[in-house]
């Protein structure tokens, strides 16, 4: 018999970072799982991301055990971190604060391209072009 699904969460949190602590405590406390359990689960799961910001979708089930699927760092903190500033444009593509390679946004469509609704590599590249526009990143 299959376990029944309660709950699923979703958190971003940074790889190999995850502890009891908030926000991961705050969030899957309530839930009733082994907080210790996850956050050793999630930090060798996601050792090899460091520094990077890893979502994580938790399904929760009646027994209070737990799976997770650890997903792709979000679009703009690729770009901000192919394209070294700390945060994007606060007037969108009027203001440039930085650029990105035609190569770079190759790579990042290339990392993103499992998690989003793009069917082709062409597809992925154009949805990284239009977030790192929206965030004054140029692409060169």
């Amino acid at each position: 018999m299959a376990k029944e699904i309660v709950k699923k969460i979703t958190l971003q949190i940074p790889a190999g970072r995850a502890t009891p602590a908030p926000p991961v405590g705050t969030v899957l406390g309530p839930a009733g799982i082994n907080l210790q359990d996850f956050c050793t689960k999630y930090n060798d799961a996601t050792k090899d991301k460091m520094g990077d910001i890893a979502p994580v979708v938790i399904t929760i089930y009646d027994d209070r055990s737990f799976d997770f699927v650890v997903k792709t760092p979000p679009t703009p903190s690729l770009i901000k971190k192919y394209a070294k500033v700390q945060k994007g444009s606060v007037k969108g593509s009027k203001e440039i604060v930085g650029s990105l390679t035609e190569e770079q946004v190759k790579e990042i469509a290339t990392i993103k391209l499992p998690d989003l609704n793009a069917n082709s590599l062409e597809a992925a590249i154009k949805t990284v072009k239009g977030t790192a526009l929206n965030m004054g990143i140029e692409i060169k």
